[in-house]
């Protein structure tokens, strides 16, 4: 059964653009970071960015924040919406929200991490969205806007282009601490992506064929919890023939978690449905944790190595590709939820339409 989903149209320069904080109101938390990255975010597109009474309110509840989504929703002069970053507790957001307003003016969403109960949403009432975008984290932070974070961001919200998913050749797990004046000025630590086990950034396995097709997913965390909620709305014959997109958090779950969740994703069918399967380059350290090249490098092939495993057990004839850069290391690609994309496990390249 194949499912439908309506595109929202772009936005064009001049518009406005609702930047809310669905889940934790980091705003509030670290103001110079958020005042430099609107700025940003209006250079960068040309959009004209609207706050709302949450977006900086540290512990507003979830039907305020819910209010300031529906109103974003329902403002016909509110042409896109992006969140400022992710959290742990949107899943209480999710049932105080307006799928009327949503359904009578789809707007694109952009948004990662805690975000999937939104793209799982959205997706659910047939609207498809963008997972990645944080205003906080890739707009505000640094001494520039990354390249493809840039390029991304202009496609999902303005041009609606097909690019080429490319690697940036450099990441960072944790940026410098948004309470210290050096995070407007400066990146966290850069690592090259280059790993010398594969032999590139990323590391390919399944047939050697190109699989293009709608995406779906979102962080593996908060999947686990959307399903618990019993929110699940994708079945298995919706994602025939798709992409799965996957990637986790900060909270840095071991390998053994990682293939637990995407098991129970193939108990469920999805695994088995989809033709290709993206997994983002995990984070392995963070502001406590840091451990040295050689275990950073370890801990990312451990876990690709359960991701391929898994992903073959219910499904050989994927097509997978592990470190693509869309999850929550920086720089960071945004891509297409319910948008299309090509896997070519032949020529061993990405291309994501913004359409």
């Amino acid at each position: 059964m194949e499912r439908t989903l309506i595109h929202p149209p772009k936005a064009q320069p001049g518009d406005r653009i609702a930047v809310v904080s669905p889940s934790f109101a980091a705003p509030g938390f670290a103001p110079a970071v958020h005042e430099q990255a609107v700025r940003r975010l209006a250079e960068v597109t040309g959009l004209v960015p609207v706050e709302y009474p949450t977006t900086r309110q540290l512990g507003a509840s979830p039907e305020d924040r819910a209010r300031d989504l529906n109103a974003a929703f329902a403002d016909p002069q509110i042409r896109a919406v992006i969140a400022t970053v992710g959290g742990e507790d949107q899943i209480t957001v999710i049932p105080h929200l307006d799928a009327a307003a949503v359904r009578a003016d789809p707007k694109p969403f952009l948004g990662y991490s805690d975000n999937t109960n939104l793209h799982q949403w959205l997706w659910g009432l047939g609207v498809a969205s963008f997972h990645g975008g944080s205003t906080q984290v890739h707009l505000g932070p640094g001494p520039h806007v990354d390249d493809v974070h840039a390029a991304s961001l202009r496609a999902a919200l303005l041009t609606g282009e097909r690019l080429e998913v490319t690697d940036p050749g450099e990441s960072e797990d944790v940026g410098v601490d948004w309470l210290d004046p050096r995070a407007l000025t400066e990146f966290g630590d850069r690592e090259a992506t280059w790993d010398a086990d594969w032999g590139a950034p990323w590391r390919w396995a399944g047939p050697q064929r190109s699989v293009t097709g709608p995406t779906w997913g979102g962080n593996l965390e908060v999947l686990q919890w959307v399903l618990t909620a019993g929110r699940f709305t994708a079945e298995p014959e919706a994602l025939a023939g798709g992409v799965l997109l996957v990637e986790t958090s900060e909270m840095l779950i071991p390998p053994h978690e990682v293939g637990w969740i995407l098991r129970s994703l193939g108990e469920r069918g999805i695994l088995g449905a989809v033709d290709a399967v993206l997994a983002a380059r995990p984070p392995v350290s963070d502001f406590d944790v840091r451990p040295d090249a050689e275990e950073r490098a370890r801990r990312r092939r451990a876990q690709a190595d359960v991701v391929i495993e898994t992903v073959q057990k219910y499904n050989p004839d994927a097509v997978v590709c592990v470190g693509v850069p869309f999850g929550h290391t920086r720089p960071q690609w945004i891509l297409p939820h319910g948008g299309a994309m090509t896997v070519d496990g032949a020529a061993k390249r990405v291309w994501a339409d913004y359409g």
